[in-house]
């Protein structure tokens, strides 16, 4: 029962130096991007295509239009 202690003892240690670890490095700026702004306006923007849903009527009509303009 005692070896459950112990480990328990040293898990939670390694935990708490593993957290520290991680807060420290978040402080210093570690994780802190400096390349990628000043680089995003040298990619593309995305192109967004504005989708609308007609109702099935009016696409029925539009597309009987079309082939009788085509005739």
């Amino acid at each position: 029962m005692s070896v459950i202690y112990l480990l328990l003892t040293i898990s939670i240690v390694v935990a708490l130096v593993f957290f520290a670890a991680f807060i420290i490095s978040v402080r210093s700026g570690q994780y802190d991007d400096s390349y990628t702004p000043s680089v995003r306006m040298l990619f593309e923007d995305e192109v967004v295509k504005n989708t609308t849903i007609e109702p099935t009527t009016k696409i029925k009509k539009s597309n009987q239009l079309n082939k009788k303009q085509n005739l």
